[in-house]
């Protein structure tokens, strides 16, 4: 993005630019969803062999911190227990 002039305007880069004229309400909007267009037409959709392997990653991780966090709190539990004296279990 690049400073426009004294008034401080601030003007999109791109195919969409309009330089010397300040957009209104409704230019700002149309703008607007020109340039979410042609940021979703960036996106790449994973294959089904990529999508398999990423969730895969993300259940593996999910499980490693529900197993840190289980850990964590079984041991602080038992800490707990022993500094005041109250039996686990």
């Amino acid at each position: 993005m690049e400073q426009d002039d004294v008034r401080g305007e601030i003007v999109a880069a791109g195919p969409y630019a309009l330089r010397d004229k300040k957009l209104g309400f409704f230019g700002r909007i149309a703008l607007f969803f020109r340039q979410v267009i042609g940021e979703l037409r960036k996106v790449v959709t994973p294959t089904r062999k990529e999508l398999i392997k990423y969730t895969v990653v993300v259940f593996v991780f999910v499980l490693i911190v529900m197993g840190l966090v289980y850990g964590l709190d079984w041991l602080f539990g038992s800490v707990t227990h022993i500094v005041f004296g109250v039996p686990a279990g």
